[in-house]
């Protein structure tokens, strides 16, 4: 009994983690329809910078925090700028692979500036385990979960009632309607990247302040992937649900088959929901008649 209640607790926190991440990806398909493939190497340099400034520089965490958020701000207003803005209006193969390009260059440029490979973040979470039942669950785990809900709730509300969040969702919807009315796309564009970029950053630090900071977090970013896969490319209901869901097969298969298994659950479901529902748990079906 107590290892089922600490999958289901270590599975529920972790998919909450993916969810976070994968509502950067959700966020930029429903607002521009761009499949943003880089989303592993976002996590990934996003973690290594927040190594410099709290490891290398020794700035304290909530300095360290900020600044890493101020780098995702800026590091997505530069991508949606320089990368995506130019191809406007150009077929979607070619924005499928510039973010592909964009996430070898990130995870280059990352290798170049951080050759050590992996690192550890100092641990900003209490260490000790606390019971819950018979089963003993490690704090990081819970924090995480916490801290993932808590952003959920307050993007969620940003969406429904600030008036840029409305901007994001109408120009999801149609585009051309949003122009005439005056709104301004392109900074819609620039914002999504740039949401996308700091839940990217705090879903990274979530993570490596648990385990090392590794090129395996690109490995996170293609799970979290298989997150808006099962619960719909446009939900933002779909990544909180569907987020504990990979995780929890995620925990499960590998108490029972091993972490061999463990790793390429994430990618049989893809596969399993792309072949039965391929619109996800949640997704807008869109049926094209000619």
């Amino acid at each position: 009994m107590d290892i089922l209640i600490q999958n289901i607790i270590t599975g529920v926190a972790t998919g909450m983690v993916y969810a976070l991440i994968a509502l950067g990806f959700a966020l930029i398909w429903k607002s521009s329809r761009v499949a943003n493939l880089a989303l592993g190497q976002l996590v990934l340099i996003s973690s290594w910078f927040t190594y410099s400034m709290l490891v290398q520089f020794k700035f304290p965490f909530w300095l360290g925090m900020i600044l890493t958020i101020a780098f995702a701000i800026l590091l997505g207003w530069l991508i949606e700028r320089l990368a995506l803005r130019p191809l406007i209006g150009q077929p979607i193969l070619s924005l499928i692979a510039i973010t592909l390009g964009l996430a070898y260059f990130l995870e280059g440029f990352t290798a170049f500036i951080w050759p050590q490979g992996q690192g550890n973040l100092p641990k900003v979470f209490p260490q000790t385990s606390i019971q819950i039942g018979p089963a003993m669950i490690q704090q990081e785990l819970l924090w995480a979960a916490v801290i993932s809900l808590i952003l959920f709730i307050l993007l969620s509300v940003f969406f429904k009632y600030h008036r840029m969040g409305i901007a994001m969702r109408a120009t999801a919807d149609d585009q051309l309607a949003v122009q005439a009315c005056a709104v301004p796309v392109n900074r819609v564009f620039s914002m999504s990247w740039i949401f996308a970029c700091v839940v990217a950053a705090i879903g990274g630090v979530l993570i490596s302040s648990i385990a090392a900071i590794n090129y395996g977090l690109v490995e996170t970013g293609f799970k979290s992937f298989s997150v808006v896969i099962l619960g719909g490319m446009e939900s933002f209901l779909g990544c909180i649900v569907a987020g504990p869901i990979i995780g929890l097969c995620e925990t499960f298969g590998g108490s029972q088959f091993g972490s061999s298994i463990k790793e390429v659950i994430p990618f049989i479901i893809i596969v399993i929901v792309i072949m039965i529902k391929p619109f996800g748990l949640f997704g807008e079906e869109r049926i094209e008649r000619i």
